[in-house]
């Protein structure tokens, strides 16, 4: 493997949904695109259509949307709306919702 690798779906796609018991609304479609997968670290780009789900983070994540809209609520109660160019951090222990409002798109890195 290179020590310099561009970062470009060029690998094969995951498809996924949501947990049927996280579930709350929709039929979000997940599309993952892993480009990078090495001793805990993950990145790549992630795509979800129009849904909403419970989450619950036990990893570190960064990420970057890159389109889209989508909500974000902690387990009590605050939203954070998510646009284009909007970048995070999610630290493990956060629990809530994501809602996708318009089909979204992000990269992301995740340390386990």
């Amino acid at each position: 493997m290179p020590d310099l690798l561009k970062v470009a779906p060029q690998v094969s796609p995951e498809i996924e949904r949501p947990a049927p018991d996280k579930l709350i609304s929709g039929d979000p479609v997940f599309t993952t695109w892993n480009i990078e997968d090495k001793d805990g670290l993950y990145a790549g780009i992630w795509q979800s259509t129009v849904g909403k789900w419970r989450v619950s983070y036990d990893e570190w994540e960064y990420f970057r949307l890159l389109e889209g809209v989508s909500i974000l609520t902690d387990s009590k109660g605050h939203e954070t709306r998510l646009t284009a160019g909007d970048s995070y951090i999610i630290r493990p222990g956060f629990s809530g919702t994501w809602e996708v409002v318009e089909t979204t798109r992000k990269d992301y890195v995740i340390r386990l």
